[in-house]
């Protein structure tokens, strides 16, 4: 195989969730274009229309849409996508997660526990089942969405902020008993990106600037700065590199 090789995905099989706008898009999309065979997962019937997007571009996706906060429709849904795969399962990226944003000493539980279960369970969910189907045929990639917040403690996002501390660890915890079997586990850490969940925080002047001029790139993140990176995990290209949270921040934790 020539080195370039190692990068591409063709025949490859993936599961994106979170898949219908922002960053799952745009990951969604990298890894098509790569040659992966993808299937969008979304608690919206934005995912059927993700996907209808990019089999107009000649690409081969699918969506199933579940309630992620539900552990009986994360299930049915990993099953209907795997179902749609033919059976088979090279990729998973999670990518879904929710915010809440009060003051801790306000924090609702209920806000709390819808978190928590989108960002956290749910993932764990998804990668215990795509596990189980990787370690029985020798391999495969699992790609997980930490944060900015796997590394800081943020304002008014607690849970959020333990969801992403969270991913991280479980991250390493599942590279630990499964690298020496061919999957591999790493994440992925966005730093302040242009997305509809950040939206009141570009809208606020002083964050904004405060964000901006921390940033040496001196922007917000876009969709498509993910895809290099989602496509280098998924791909033998990668294949030494397992327990990791890699920033895609401009440069902003190193400021």
């Amino acid at each position: 195989m020539l080195f370039m090789e190692k990068f591409y995905l063709k025949g490859k099989k993936a599961i994106v969730t979170g898949g219908g706008g922002g960053l799952g898009a745009g990951m969604a999309e990298g890894l098509c274009e790569a040659g992966a065979e993808v299937v969008i997962i979304s608690s919206s019937d934005r995912c059927t229309k993700a996907a209808e997007m990019l089999v107009k571009k000649g690409f081969m996706a699918h969506a199933v849409q579940a309630d992620l906060m539900k552990r009986t429709e994360v299930k049915e849904g990993f099953e209907k996508a795997v179902k749609l795969l033919d059976g088979k399962l090279d990729i998973l990226v999670n990518n879904a997660g929710i915010q809440r944003r009060h003051k801790c000493e306000e924090f609702p539980m209920e806000d709390w526990d819808d978190v928590i279960s989108v960002n956290l369970n749910a993932v764990f969910q998804m990668c215990q089942l795509a596990g189980r189907i990787m370690l029985a045929k020798g391999g495969g990639k699992i790609i997980n969405l930490a944060s900015m917040l796997s590394f800081f403690g943020g304002f008014t996002v607690p849970a959020y902020a333990a969801s992403k501390g969270g991913v991280a660890q479980m991250t390493k915890a599942l590279a630990n008993e499964w690298s020496g079997r061919n999957v591999h586990v790493n994440a992925i850490a966005p730093g302040y990106m242009d997305t509809e969940m950040n939206v009141n925080l570009i809208n606020d002047k002083k964050r904004n600037e405060e964000i901006l001029g921390r940033i040496p790139i001196g922007r917000w993140g876009k969709p498509e700065d993910m895809k290099g990176l989602v496509v280098f995990l998924a791909s033998p290209a990668s294949d030494y590199i397992n327990g990791a949270i890699i920033p895609v921040d401009g440069g902003y934790l190193v400021k």
